[in-house]
């Protein structure tokens, strides 16, 4: 199966990707950040899969979510009948369990299940042990129980079962810890747990405040929003997986099951937009201990684990063949290490909303930010690794400039509104000394455009940013100019590359594919300078690469082939940002 071949489903805890096919073939257990116990989208061979799926010659596969959920419907049509796949994480406090429900919806089938888990990134072995009418799987440090309404069979060290179901029957299987008590799974419980699942993901995207014309895009987005937000801890996944190719046969396959501030702090703003408070305001408190951890003098890394430990060793898995053969196929992330200065701004614009529409900042946690804050002060001059990560040395990149006069922008508001003690002689002076150095030492005048980097001649697609933070404003003559040369140099038709140094946007960009948010990025843009009914144009056009249940991955390849991590956090919550301006711009009658 294909990246895009997939949906996702989860419990905030972790997330498994269902393919159309009906097989389970990624999922992390227990957590995000856990050893795999489902690779096959790695490694069909030694990844392992969780296969369930009706035996009809010719089938049709079709996948859908259960409205307003996060509850997965894998359908397989044919003339010889219909059957039908439901999938689900139970939202529960106590229990984690994976619900899989297969159903012949018309006519007769015979199903075939076939659970092969591979611990420990496949790494481990275990054994398979008949229990009471269920099936223990055990590995060092992990034990594990499948139940089922149907009788299992044990084949070397899988778990399988062959069945017939008549038109309106149903069977299901629950993959659970094997810390809890062994029970018979009965057909009423697992009803029940559906309801009580369903009833969860629809009261949550009922809160939502957004009620516009994309609501059911916007919504999907949110709900895959809310599958990467850790509900132990309030942190936020970058994606739910690891070691998917940013290009095919490619090495950039990186690990992105960790809590990046820079994304979860965008992911704020999202979910603020949404009316979505709770989870703004448990990220900041997650957010308020790494403050509290951070060194002395108020530094702080870029991506931690869930828990906020930072243990992310970068090795490389080369018993995986990896996806479509793109190795190495790597878990945990050097970049860690790397320092990127524009993460303040993202976190300091996150704190300032935060304050604005949820909680209110305490007295420790602006002791913190203070802390931070002065840190930066004395350092935002200095190269850094950027939004990118390049690990070929750092620069003086022009969003690390951006995000930091975000940061000290955003810190003097919100010390200013809340009468907050603050260095504000000197956080202005160093917002407006970045101010004038964005201006006078990244502007091209002979292009006509903010530079990637200093000293350089570049464009970056992160300078579509600039008016979305409230740098510039979106009609000035340096920003038009600046987004008419994005439009001839990085993109094409509706994608949008992240960089190019040369005038053409089929050359230039290293082979890799166009970055998705970039391009939401670049529609917002769009429609802020004025031409809504272009951007709404593109958006539309965008919509359409998204895969068939509403997701994206990181990016797009030349056929339009979902690459890199999946589903990407980025990516959805742009989509959410450019939706909710078009929406309101529409409303207001700046269509044009």
């Amino acid at each position: 199966m294909a990246i895009e071949d997939h949906a996702i489903i989860g419990d905030m805890r972790t997330a498994a990707l269902v393919g159309l096919d009906g097989a389970i073939d990624f999922l992390c257990w227990p957590r995000f950040d856990s050893p795999s116990l489902f690779a096959g989208l790695l490694d069909a061979e030694k990844g392992g899969a969780f296969e369930l799926a009706p035996i009809l010659d010719g089938a049709t596969h079709r996948q859908i979510y259960l409205p307003d959920t996060n509850i997965l419907l894998s359908r397989f049509l044919s003339h010889a009948g219909v059957a039908e796949v439901s999938d689900f994480m139970t939202i529960d406090g106590d229990t984690q369990c994976l619900v899989r429900r297969a159903k012949a919806v018309r006519g007769a089938a015979r199903f075939r299940m076939c659970c092969a888990p591979r611990f420990a990134y496949g790494r481990a072995g275990h054994r398979a042990q008949a229990e009471d009418g269920a099936v223990l799987l055990l590995s060092d440090g992990l034990r594990l129980r499948l139940r089922a309404t149907v009788p299992l069979e044990i084949r070397d060290g899988d778990v399988v079962a062959e069945f017939d179901l008549e038109a309106g029957q149903s069977a299901a299987f629950v993959l659970e810890s094997a810390d809890q008590e062994n029970r018979p799974l009965e057909p009423a419980a697992v009803t029940h747990a559906f309801r009580e699942t369903s009833n969860y993901w629809r009261g949550w995207t009922a809160r939502s405040s957004y009620q516009g014309r994309w609501r059911d895009v916007v919504s999907r987005s949110a709900l895959a929003l809310k599958l990467l937000t850790s509900v132990e801890h309030g942190s936020i996944i970058a994606a739910a997986t690891f070691g998917l190719p940013e290009k095919i046969g490619g090495e950039l396959n990186w690990d992105y099951r960790y809590s990046w501030l820079r994304d979860a702090a965008f992911t704020i703003y999202a979910f603020l937009r949404l009316g979505h408070v709770e989870e703004a305001s448990a990220f900041m408190r997650w957010l308020g201990t790494r403050e509290d951890k951070a060194e002395s003098d108020g530094r702080l890394q870029l991506m931690y684990r869930l828990d906020g430990t930072s243990d992310l060793a970068e090795s490389a898995l080369d018993h995986l063949s990896g996806y479509k053969g793109s190795r190495p196929v790597l878990i945990g992330n050097a970049a860690r290490a790397q320092m990127q200065l524009d993460i303040y701004g993202e976190l300091m614009d996150a704190v300032y909303l935060s304050d604005k529409y949820g909680e209110q900042i305490s007295w420790e946690g602006w002791e913190n930010v203070s802390r931070s804050m002065e840190w930066l002060r004395a350092s935002w001059q200095q190269p850094d690794a950027g939004i990118w990560e390049t690990r070929n040395g750092d620069k003086d990149f022009l969003h690390s400039r951006l995000m930091s006069w975000v940061a000290f922008d955003r810190a003097t508001r919100l010390a200013r509104k809340r009468g907050l003690p603050a260095p504000l002689i000197d956080w202005t002076a160093a917002r407006d000394a970045i101010y004038r150095e964005i201006h006078e030492e990244f502007w091209d005048a002979d292009q006509g455009f903010f530079v990637q980097a200093k000293g350089e001649t570049a464009i970056d697609a992160s300078c579509l940013l600039m008016p979305l933070v409230r740098f510039i404003s979106p009609t000035d003559p340096r920003w038009l100019s600046t987004l008419k040369a994005v439009g001839e140099r990085l993109v094409d038709d509706s994608l949008v590359y992240r960089c190019c140094s040369t005038d053409d946007p089929q050359d230039g960009h290293s082979g890799e594919g166009t970055f998705t948010m970039c391009s939401f990025w670049y529609i917002e843009c769009v429609a802020r300078a004025g031409d809504v009914p272009k951007a709404r144009f593109l958006f539309d056009k965008m919509l359409g690469y998204a895969n068939h249940v509403g997701l994206f991955a990181e990016e797009l390849g030349p056929a339009g082939e979902h690459l890199g991590n999946f589903p990407q956090a980025f990516t959805h919550l742009a989509l959410i940002s450019a939706a909710h301006y078009l929406d309101r711009a529409l409303s207001d009658g700046r269509a044009g």
